[in-house]
């Protein structure tokens, strides 16, 4: 039994890696936006003004910054989860996506936007 869920958990980390280099690869042209560097926490994130505004997490997540009231939105629609990096500790402002059929270029874009003007 274990053996097909490491399967499955590394199919799934290897699907959301390739998504989360086309996101990377969306934004390379973008003078503003830095992608990788450091250790730990924010390494490999996509960063605008030295902020990270998406990344994919320790478990192969995409996470993305975004207003607390659109993170509201979209948990209610079923589209994702508060990004826990450890238990306990809920980030109210960053989304983990649950649904891959979601644009996660596009909600990079409007994570991009929210942490490039800086609101609180």
């Amino acid at each position: 039994m274990k053996p097909a869920k490491k399967t499955k958990r590394r199919q799934h980390n290897q699907m959301a890696n390739s998504k989360y280099s086309e996101v990377a690869q969306a934004f390379t042209r973008r003078t503003d936006v830095s992608f990788g560097g450091g250790k730990g926490f924010g390494s490999g994130a996509l960063k605008v003004n030295g902020k990270i505004f998406a990344m994919s997490s320790s478990k192969s997540e995409f996470v993305v910054k975004l207003p607390k009231n659109r993170i509201d939105e979209l948990l209610t629609s079923g589209i994702g989860k508060r990004f826990e990096p450890r238990p306990g500790m809920v980030m109210k402002e960053w989304l983990v996506l649950a649904d891959e059929r979601v644009d996660w270029i596009q909600l990079a874009k409007e994570a991009c936007d929210f942490v490039k003007r800086g609101e609180p």
